[in-house]
């Protein structure tokens, strides 16, 4: 079967002015009437094209090489991984069905699914996983060389088995495995090249349920239906467009009027979350964000002379009010963080850690004890810092930012940029002074927590990595021994060392665990459960048609 892909123009990014001007002219009263009488039907309906939305544009749509969340998000359903997980996160079988792991813990035998086939046709084996393993998620990405430190050899006996060679047990390992943080990449497109400016990254061949068919720069990305998808019978969806619209007024007008029926990363300001809560046509769903478990934070470029003396970036921390951040530009979303790690992870968590409590004079006190004291125009201190760019509240934060350390003498600079830009600019320029972010602190601290503060991870290019260039012998000594160390109670004793540290030294203030959000469409039915849920395909999604 063949498709007709739909020209750019008929993917149109209208306003929000145009929006309400045709709710106006059709009566938006009965727009919400005909959504409200949706219902879920329980059989699947195959076809249709699921209208989403990403935002913002992503700088590449291989998530194992460009972490950033929007690569994420649509590289999940261009690419399966060697397990998938379940609701309560135990790895279920995709590319591999079956596995096995010897009882010292140094061999892992995985078989590979037959049949597979990559997006152009060539067969899925063993030497793909060989290579995209050591060469790509040990090499490249910016957690790989930690959660698969101890995996010091890829044999492959056959074209479909492959045998992890370990120097010891990893614990690790196992919460690593899903197709977006260890992506298996076609050897065939990859081996010889420079991996990360490869050509394919941005028209990606996977295996997954959605085959890639364009992307227009600054509008959108098509998927296509995989026809050769080893999962008989799915995906049941024809096409999938993410669309790119970077008015939050017209991604809300777009949901409301059922033209858009997924956006899964907080696509309206948390000010209008509660409106579209009642709107009977949507889902805002805060679940299926458990295993990214976002938080935000702020880093300094420790590099910077002025940011080597820790009394300055506890100042800095004393400056900030993180539960008028909460309540005020989150509007309840999110609850101030006590440390990298959040607080729901219980089984890493390590309460009773430092704080810094907001308290302005502390903090003058300690700008003055360091030396910064203020000038006769009353600032101590001019710098510039970088905004996140992944939306209008990241925006707000910095406004508040800028106002909350101006009244302790501290002159902000906000700097503005695509996602591409920050991303050079963060880690490969190192090009800032201060600079807001988010990320994803993943099930185990050692995959999404330690890359942070360890000074393997200041690796030029690495995005997500050690942006602060932060380096200490005591921090590096405890990250070791976390990778090391095979017994779970002391594991969890030495994360626990890695988190006192972390507020001790302060190369990054820990601002907020946010609660991210998802909208879509009632129709959309099919999403998959558990805490990577929006991290996953759409290989079982499907729409309801809207009642006649």
């Amino acid at each position: 079967m063949t498709h007709q892909i739909p020209h750019a123009a008929e993917f149109p990014v209208r306003s929000r002015r145009q929006f309400l001007e045709a709710g106006a002219a059709i009566g938006l009263g009965a727009s919400l009437l005909s959504h409200a009488s949706w219902a879920a039907d329980s059989s699947p309906v195959k076809g249709g094209t699921l209208v989403a939305n990403v935002l913002p544009e992503p700088a590449g749509l291989v998530a194992g090489i460009n972490i950033s969340q929007p690569a994420v998000v649509i590289s999940a359903s261009i690419f399966d991984g060697l397990v998938r997980y379940d609701k309560d996160f135990k790895p279920q079988p995709q590319l591999a069905e079956s596995w096995s792991e010897s009882k010292d813990g140094k061999t892992i035998t995985f078989k590979l699914r037959r049949g597979v086939k990559w997006h152009d046709g060539h067969p899925f084996t063993s030497a793909d996983v060989q290579y995209s393993l050591l060469e790509v998620v040990k090499k490249v990405h910016p957690r790989g060389s930690s959660t698969f430190g101890r995996v010091t050899a890829v044999e492959t006996p056959d074209e479909h088995t492959v045998v992890l060679r370990l120097d010891g047990p990893s614990v690790v390992l196992w919460s690593a495995l899903f197709g977006t943080e260890t992506q298996i990449v076609p050897k065939h497109l990859y081996a010889g090249t420079n991996v990360m400016a490869n050509p394919w990254n941005t028209k990606p061949v996977g295996t997954g349920a959605f085959v890639f068919k364009e992307w227009v720069r600054g509008s959108h990305v098509v998927l296509e239906r995989n026809p050769n998808y080893w999962d008989s019978g799915k995906p049941l969806l024809d096409r999938v467009v993410f669309k790119f619209i970077p008015d939050a007024g017209a991604r809300a007008a777009a949901l409301e009027s059922g033209e858009l029926h997924y956006a899964v990363t907080n696509p309206v300001p948390e000010s209008d979350v509660e409106r579209l809560r009642r709107n009977p046509a949507l889902v805002v769903d805060t679940k299926g964000w458990e295993a990214p478990a976002p938080m935000f934070f702020i880093d300094f470029n420790m590099q910077r002379p002025q940011f080597q003396d820790v009394r300055i970036r506890r100042a800095f921390a004393h400056a900030l009010d993180r539960k008028a951040l909460a309540d005020n530009i989150w509007y309840g979303l999110a609850k101030p963080a006590e440390g990298p790690v959040p607080s729901y992870q219980k089984q890493f968590f390590k309460p009773g850690l430092p704080q810094y409590a907001f308290d302005p004079a502390q903090a003058e006190k300690l700008f003055d004890e360091a030396g910064l004291k203020r000038g006769a125009d009353g600032v101590r201190l001019r710098i510039n810092h970088m905004v996140s760019p992944y939306g209008p509240v990241y925006q707000r934060a910095a406004e508040y930012t800028r106002q909350a350390l101006g009244k302790v003498g501290v002159e902000l600079t906000l700097v503005n940029f695509d996602l591409p830009t920050w991303i050079r600019k963060m880690y490969t320029d190192y090009d800032f002074d201060t600079a807001q972010g988010w990320y994803s602190a993943y099930p185990d601290p050692q995959i999404g927590v330690e890359r942070r503060y360890w000074s393997q991870n200041i690796r030029k290019g690495s995005v997500s990595s050690n942006a602060a260039r932060y380096s200490s012998t005591e921090m590096d000594r405890i990250i070791q021994g976390i990778h090391d160390e095979a017994d779970v109670n002391k594991r969890r004793e030495l994360i626990g060392q890695m988190q006192q540290l972390a507020q001790v030294d302060v190369p990054s203030i820990n601002l907020l665990e946010l609660n991210f959000y998802a909208i879509y469409s009632k129709r959309l039915q099919g999403l998959r459960e558990g805490p990577l849920r929006f991290y996953s395909t759409l290989a079982d999604a499907w729409l309801a048609p809207p009642a006649a």
